[in-house]
């Protein structure tokens, strides 16, 4: 998405590409009596992400802001099938659950950071995972990298330090 805002059309195709089987599970999750409307809604979903677009912050995960969006078509749907008058009524604790924050924004932060520590070199980036992901010890991440124990905190300290300046420059 950032990619995307500043003006690469190749990576906003993919992005778009990416976000609609998103799009589809969130809202069989929650339409389960509603199928047909469906791709219905992703096609909605996907073109109030275009035409708002430009008021995604990238200092904020963008399956929250995506989500949000998701959310008011949701809303939307359910106020138009419940008729006209709906509109200016609030949706009853029955519907609450459809709001929920969804689960899957856990997983989109492990894709997003899958991607930002694949930029980094495998000293770097093995290091992180080992030490920082999966919990383990300094000694025991130089054994499976075949790194000294100093190499491996060096290379925790530098790759967390060019993930941080890469996610700054990506204001």
């Amino acid at each position: 998405m950032i990619a995307a805002q500043r003006g690469d059309g190749v990576a906003y195709a993919e992005f778009l590409r990416e976000l609609s089987p998103l799009l589809r599970g969130f809202y069989r999750r929650r339409l389960f009596n509603l199928q047909d409307d469906i791709e219905d809604l992703v096609q909605e979903t996907l073109l109030a992400v275009h035409n708002k677009r430009h008021t995604y912050d990238p200092l904020q995960p963008v399956t929250a802001w995506l989500y949000a969006i998701a959310r008011y078509k949701l809303v939307d749907l359910l106020r138009a099938r419940a008729g006209r008058d709906a509109l200016h009524e609030p949706l009853d604790e029955s519907h609450e659950d459809l709001f929920a924050d969804p689960a899957p924004d856990a997983e989109e932060a492990r894709r997003d950071l899958g991607a930002l520590l694949q930029q980094l070199p495998d000293k770097q980036r093995l290091p992180i995972e080992y030490v920082k992901l999966q919990g383990l010890s300094v000694r025991e991440a130089a054994q499976r990298t075949g790194l000294s124990e100093s190499a491996v905190k060096i290379g925790v300290f530098r790759g967390l330090r060019v993930l941080a300046q890469r996610i700054r420059g990506a204001r």
